[in-house]
């Protein structure tokens, strides 16, 4: 039976999702690091292959930690303006574990009726936003991507080891009109996003090897309107 609409419960649920999605980021970041010990321990003992394949899936991780940001800002933004609506989340949330995130899906599908949920749920018309439509395709990682994760986790590490000479000849007869590796939209995303965190403090680099974590910035000192705080948030994100 869908839950029935309310305001006040609506609320309490997007605050509930925004506190879950916090948690589950930080648990998938610890995740993440222990993955990137692991391949570079495999690194280093020379099991390249299994490397590989922890790679793939480390790669996919990094993607849904992204996916689950972008709902985040959602959250914030449905609370901040709450007449506000975004197809987002019906889309989005069947296709994460977060059960706060189905509650709210089922709230908002059961005010805007049946046409409005049938056309975010089938991404009618490109209303759903690409990066978070992009972020839930399933594919497999490309050999040059997992490549550069297995390279940047064994420096972040001290293990030496290098792309494999048949692989770069392989990776350089991809390349695009322009002399570069052409890649698809999810590996965009990843590298645009690594590309734009600032470097690790010393700290981070003596308890995680170097790894690159996502850094949020200080809360601005001076009084700002909540949405444009928001809005600002959510334009940065796009640009990764």
């Amino acid at each position: 039976m869908p839950a029935v609409w309310n305001s006040a419960k609506a609320k309490i649920q997007l605050r509930l999702s925004i506190q879950r999605l916090r948690t589950l980021q930080q648990k998938k970041e610890a995740q993440a690091k222990s993955a990137r010990r692991d391949i570079a321990t495999l690194i280093e003992k020379s099991k390249i292959e299994t490397a590989r394949i922890k790679a793939e899936g480390l790669i996919n991780e990094d993607i849904y930690l992204e996916l689950l940001e972008l709902l985040e800002l959602y959250c914030e933004l449905l609370l901040a303006r709450f007449g506000v609506l975004d197809q987002n989340i019906i889309f989005a949330a069947p296709r994460t574990e977060l059960k706060e995130l189905h509650v709210l899906r089922d709230m908002l599908m059961h005010k805007y009726g049946r046409d409005f949920s049938s056309a975010a749920m089938e991404n009618r018309d490109g209303c759903v936003n690409d990066r978070v439509a992009r972020k839930l395709e399933v594919n497999t990682p490309s050999p040059e991507l997992v490549n550069a994760y297995m390279t940047e986790i064994a420096k972040a590490y001290g293990v030496p080891w290098t792309v494999p000479d048949s692989e770069s000849k392989h990776a350089g007869s991809k390349e695009d009109g322009e002399g570069g590796t052409k890649l698809d939209d999810n590996e965009e995303d990843t590298q645009e996003s690594k590309a734009s965190d600032p470097p690790p403090t010393e700290s981070e680099k003596s308890e995680d090897g170097g790894s690159a974590a996502a850094i949020k910035p200080p809360a601005p000192e001076t009084p700002e309107d909540e949405f444009e705080l928001l809005t600002k948030r959510f334009a940065a994100l796009k640009k990764r």
